[in-house]
């Protein structure tokens, strides 16, 4: 076990309860203070909440600064792993996240154009952190995440005007027209991806030319890595906090939003990563695809809903919901992970 490891064993240990004890803090303050929502409102530029963004950007720099770059080669000569990829995140995934809205919320046709969007935007962010939390192959989930922003930036207003507005038309349900440009789309991938991207890049190679690796690596890391779960905390809360008094008022609506989503997280993670054992990949690769495959961009599925149908729409509340399951859920499947880990991996094939 490196340096880094045993440093984070403690709170790594009780990361679960920290998570929990952040999504109640937030949800209580919404709830009691609701003036708390106008108060983060004035950082909001757009449809970029900035408080978010920065909990968001400081959350990921720690893992991408750990990311050893000139490795990232390798990631995408492995054509089957990186074919595997695509096919659970954008074909997969986005399919099996309509079917989930149409049978769930066919009757709610806000909710269901919500819960549609939160399955075209793959996920670039928050990815990287529970990837990292459950011991995954950072290059490779560097190498996917940059692969899916590539996608993201050049398919997901086809996707949306595809799942939105065509297919619910062949099944006589309510359509929806999504104006929203490449253009927009690159700004969020950039916002969310490209700074923490950017920064750990740049940290990694002029630390490493300035003073050496093993100092990078053993002293450098471990002072960076505990941000990873302040800013985490921080997001939680403000997120939870925005939402916090629909959620106590509204819980019916929040759980019949949540039911899909906690299948499509759960059903996604298991596929995925027992299609990665199957194709011969060990449990870093493995855990890697599991979480790129079932995690979401809600940050892009937030934007869009709030840009395209208002900060008060059902759309937009179904987004916002997004998070507040993946949250949790995802946590569980870190843990889930490890479960995994021990009872189907050799020592031999943990990397």
């Amino acid at each position: 076990m490196s340096p880094s490891e045993k440093r984070l064993a403690f709170p790594d240990r009780f990361l679960t309860l920290w998570i929990f004890l952040a999504m109640f803090t937030g949800v209580f303050a919404g709830y009691l203070f609701p003036s708390i929502v106008g108060f983060w409102n004035k950082f909001q530029v757009g449809t970029t909440n900035i408080p978010i963004a920065i909990g968001l950007i400081l959350m990921m720099y720690p893992p991408l600064a750990k990311v050893r770059y000139e490795e990232l080669g390798d990631v995408f000569r492995n054509v089957k792993f990186l074919s595997v990829s695509l096919i659970q995140n954008w074909i997969i995934g986005p399919v099996f996240m309509f079917l989930l809205a149409v049978i769930f919320l066919r009757g709610y046709p806000e909710y269901m154009a919500g819960l549609i969007l939160i399955g075209l935007a793959r996920c670039i962010a928050m990815v990287i952190v529970w990837n990292d939390l459950a011991r995954g192959d950072r290059e490779y989930c560097a190498g996917l995440v940059a692969f899916n922003s590539i996608f993201q930036v050049l398919f997901f207003s086809l996707y949306a005007y595809l799942f939105l507005t065509v297919v619910p038309s062949w099944l006589g349900l309510k359509t929806f027209t999504v104006d929203i440009t490449i253009g927009q789309i690159a700004k969020s991938v950039f916002i969310y991806l490209g700074i923490p991207f950017i920064a750990g890049i740049i940290t990694r190679f002029s630390l490493i030319r300035i003073k050496n690796k093993d100092w990078y690596e053993r002293k450098f890391i471990p002072k960076i890595s505990p941000v990873t779960l302040i800013a985490l905390l921080f997001t939680i809360i403000v997120m939870f906090s925005l939402k916090g008094e629909y959620i106590i008022k509204i819980p019916l609506d929040v759980v019949r939003i949540a039911i899909p989503l906690v299948i499509y997280f759960v059903v996604m993670f298991i596929v995925s990563f027992f299609i990665g054992k199957r194709v011969g990949a060990g449990y870093a690769k493995t855990a890697t695809l599991s979480f790129t495959a079932a995690s979401n961009n809600f940050e892009l599925a937030i934007a869009v809903a709030v840009a395209v149908f208002g900060i008060s729409s059902g759309v937009a509340f179904a987004a916002v919901i997004g998070p507040l399951v993946e949250v949790p859920v995802l946590i569980s499947l870190v843990n889930l992970s490890f479960w995994f880990k021990k009872k189907y991996f050799s020592i031999e094939t943990i990397n």
